[in-house]
């Protein structure tokens, strides 16, 4: 795995564990990889992934069965969806709106753009 400068390498963790539940990799009421096995996998210490896992466990995205491991929310990818999306709308659209006044691309201009995707 790839990390980033810009961001944890916890909450990049917690990123791939998301994408792999919205990509219905890792469903609903499955178990999903130890904390040992993902930390080999993606080779990282196993604490920083016990981090990922805590996080994810306090959001209500993953929960943990005692002796046996972490295992996938029923609404995880619901609640996945919520907690990016008020990401996104905090984070990433007031410089994208910043950007877009800069360069006086209007809703217009933007709304054709993000049709033809």
């Amino acid at each position: 795995m790839e990390f980033k400068k810009n961001q944890t390498i916890y909450m990049q963790i917690a990123d791939f564990i998301c994408e792999n539940i919205l990509t219905e990799k890792w469903s609903s009421a499955n178990k999903i990889p130890s904390v040992r096995e993902l930390a080999s996998k993606i080779e990282v210490n196993p604490n920083t992934v016990m981090r990922s896992y805590s996080y994810l466990q306090d959001e209500g995205i993953i929960y943990n069965k005692r002796g046996i491991g972490f295992f996938v929310s029923d609404d995880a990818s619901k609640m996945i969806k919520e907690l990016q999306r008020q990401t996104f709308i905090e984070s990433e659209i007031p410089d994208f709106a910043k950007r877009m006044k800069l360069l006086d691309i209007s809703l217009n201009i933007f709304e054709k753009a993000f049709k033809a995707v």
